[in-house]
């Protein structure tokens, strides 16, 4: 199963491609789209749309998944968030993907096993996750991935999961169990534990 993850944003949108074989995930592609803010709206939204379509025919994802629009201090980008979702769904839409969506915080809490994970740590735990050598090299990058990591646990972990309407996460609770991807997130988090520990320890 391929997922095709996004990171929604009309400034730069976060991509990335995960398979499922079995237990085991790889990455299969990831970047960010970065638009011009001298740009029209509506050329910035046609940039997004075509870059959604594009990696859909060469990738041929059994599944979109996109992080939802939660909460937002700031209009303006919620505003952004909000446009570049619709183009996504728009591409997912006519392409006739199926598409998962999920809040920012179960999406760390998935991947960091808890939701107020900061981008430094959603970055390491991808890496660890897939087998990386380095997090990936953007931010956006990182979250797309995260996104396409939580629905493909989530696909497995469920029988059948309802198609998403407009806003509302289609979502069921993760069944935790001792999966490989499981262990590798509470191994790398116990890591960090005793590192952190150390470091106080040592007062650096």
């Amino acid at each position: 199963m391929k997922v095709l993850g996004i990171d929604p944003g009309t400034a730069a949108l976060g991509y990335g491609i995960v398979e499922r074989t079995g237990s085991r995930l790889r990455a299969i592609d990831d970047g960010c789209l970065v638009t011009s803010p001298d740009q029209p709206l509506p050329d910035r939204l046609l940039a997004i749309h075509r870059l959604v379509s594009d990696l859909i025919e060469l990738h041929a994802p059994d599944l979109l998944a996109v992080e939802r629009l939660f909460f937002s201090r700031n209009a303006q980008t919620a505003f952004g968030v909000g446009q570049a979702r619709g183009v996504v769904l728009l591409a997912a839409a006519a392409a006739g993907i199926p598409v998962r969506e999920a809040t920012p915080s179960e999406v760390k809490s998935a991947i960091a096993g808890y939701g107020a994970a900061d981008k430094e740590q959603v970055g390491r735990m991808v890496a660890v996750v897939l087998g990386l050598s380095a997090p990936p090299a953007t931010d956006d990058a990182a979250d797309a991935l995260a996104v396409a990591v939580w629905a493909a646990n989530s696909e497995r972990s469920v029988m059948t999961i309802a198609s998403p309407t407009l806003d509302r996460a289609a979502v069921a609770p993760i069944v935790r169990g001792e999966s490989s991807y499981d262990r590798a997130v509470r191994e790398a988090l116990a890591v960090e534990r005793a590192t952190e520990r150390r470091l106080r320890r040592t007062g650096s």
